[in-house]
């Protein structure tokens, strides 16, 4: 305990509770896991409707299979908004991978919702934790994932 001062033994149960929780919504004590990574991405709904416009089949090499499903069954805004959260969750995965999109493929990534509607990494070439949060405003779409690997204490 003496080289967590000011954490508190309440905290420190309270955090070990939470991180005992499945799904979105844990948080994993500071004492067994490590973040390895941040990735941030900021994209302009226009240019991926653009895209879309532009480039036959632009969302099938985006999209994989399952995530094509959902996007085709939206209509209008909310599918550029879907294209536009998964692309920039993939993006942000690579910078947080430290590779850049260069070395993985948007194939490689996918990114479902749980029952709440919480997105998350059901595919990924990461063995530990990925955070991911996904925001949209009228004009933008950012995207948040931390690589979080856990370790022995």
């Amino acid at each position: 305990m003496g080289k967590y001062r000011g954490f508190g033994r309440r905290n420190l149960y309270y955090l070990d509770k939470i991180s005992e929780k499945d799904g979105v919504g844990g948080i994993s004590t500071p004492f067994m896991s490590m973040i390895v990574g941040h990735g941030i991405d900021i994209e302009e709904l226009a240019s991926i409707e653009n895209a879309v416009t532009r480039r036959e089949g632009f969302a099938k090499r985006v999209l994989t299979p399952n995530e094509m499903e959902r996007f085709t069954s939206l209509k209008g805004r909310r599918q550029i908004e879907y294209l536009a959260g998964r692309w920039s969750a993939k993006e942000a995965f690579s910078k947080a991978m430290g590779t850049g999109i260069g070395k993985l493929t948007f194939q490689d990534l996918e990114v479902l919702n749980n029952e709440r509607g919480a997105p998350y990494f059901s595919q990924a070439p990461f063995s530990g934790k990925i955070w991911l949060s996904i925001s949209h405003t009228d004009q933008f779409v950012t995207a948040s994932v931390i690589l979080e690997e856990n370790h022995e204490s």
